[in-house]
């Protein structure tokens, strides 16, 4: 089920996975370097970024639960 979804996954619901994945990533980074060189501002901007793909997972899981919930309506389950 899940390679079958990734598949045929909406171009969006992809776009919002990598999003939300970089943006958390790209938090995690933040929060190290600035927790490393002693710079609090930037460990607490790091969680903004991580706040925001925790955002963009979420929208994601919202579209693909909109995408299953449409093909399994047409294929009449």
């Amino acid at each position: 089920m899940l390679n079958e979804f990734w598949a045929t996954a909406p171009t969006r619901y992809k776009v919002l996975v990598f999003g939300a994945m970089g943006l958390i990533a790209a938090g995690i980074i933040l929060t190290l370097i600035g927790n490393s060189t002693g710079n609090q501002p930037l460990s607490f901007t790091a969680l903004g970024v991580i706040g925001a793909g925790l955002i963009l997972h979420i929208a994601g899981m919202v579209v693909r639960g909109q995408a299953i919930r449409k093909n399994s309506s047409v294929s009449g389950r």
